[in-house]
Parts: structure tokens; sequence; C-alpha cells
């Protein structure tokens, strides 16, 4: 199971998550986020709790690709559904990273009911040779929990 995050770069943020969205048309400011090819790289360790998988960006003007290493996930899901959870909304931003820090997220809510989420991808820390980084927004109830169940249903087909 992949999961596709669509970001339109252009004033109006607004995006789909859909598995394996096919988007046709779009702008060229356009990005893409893939979430795909989810492992567990010790498959010989009974229980073990490693899951990498990739995240690509592509758009007419970017292509980066980042291995993540978690472990069982690090929360991601979790992290998501609590910001859900606070639809009404919060003060400054919330963070979240991966294992290795290859992939980190800051969210804050923003005016009229939407989370801004800005999706970091990181070339391995601490070098920092390179990141990327991209925003997208959600509804702060409703979209936040269909973006949590999406992100939740990925890492769970790791199992």
């Amino acid at each position: 199971m992949d999961v596709d995050l669509d970001v339109d770069l252009d004033v109006d943020l607004d995006v789909d998550l859909d598995v394996d969205l096919d988007v046709g048309d779009v702008s060229p400011r356009a990005v893409r986020l893939r979430f795909c090819e989810l492992s567990r790289p010790f498959p010989e360790i009974e229980g073990d709790p490693v899951l990498d998988f990739l995240v690509r960006a592509r758009g007419e003007w970017v292509s980066v690709e980042v291995s993540v290493r978690t472990l069982e996930g690090d929360g991601l899901d979790s992290f998501l559904y609590e910001l859900a959870e606070d639809f009404r909304g919060w003060e400054g931003a919330r963070t979240w990273r991966s294992l290795e820090r290859d992939l980190t997220l800051s969210a804050t809510h923003g005016p009229r009911g939407y989370v801004h989420l800005t999706w970091g991808l990181h070339h391995r820390p601490p070098s920092e040779e390179w990141r990327f980084e991209t925003t997208t927004v959600h509804a702060a109830g409703e979209g936040m929990l269909n973006l949590a169940a999406e992100i939740r249903a990925f890492l769970e087909s790791g199992s």
C-alpha cells in the first residue's frame, strides 16, 4: 500500500491524500509526496520494531527521495490523530520527527480552522547536506482524521 499526498504550492494550498492517486493535470507548481516501499529491514529478527519506508517529493521543479527509518512508525499516525482531536486549535507549533530525523513534521493551527503541516525531508543528519520542505493544508477535523487514517493504514500494511 502506498500513500500519496498532492500539494498545490499556489497561494491556496489544498491537499488530497489518497492511495495511488492519479492527479492528471496539475499546476506546474504542484508537488506530490508519496509514502511507499514499506519494509522491515531485519525480517530474521522476530518482533523487530524497525520499519522503513521511502518518501518521495516530485514536481516540475523538484525530485527528492529519502529513506525513513522508524520504530513501528514512531507514532506518526498518533501524532496526526492528536492534531485532529484538537480541531479547535492550539498555540505555536507541534513537532514530530522520525527515529533518524530524515522525516520531520511541524504542525500549526491556522486561521479559519485549517492545520498547516510542514513536511521536511532531510539528508541524514547531522550533516544536513540538503533538506526539502513543503506545506500541506488540511481541514482541522475531518481532513486531519482522514490523513491520520491513511497514514495508519500505510504503516499497518508493514505488519
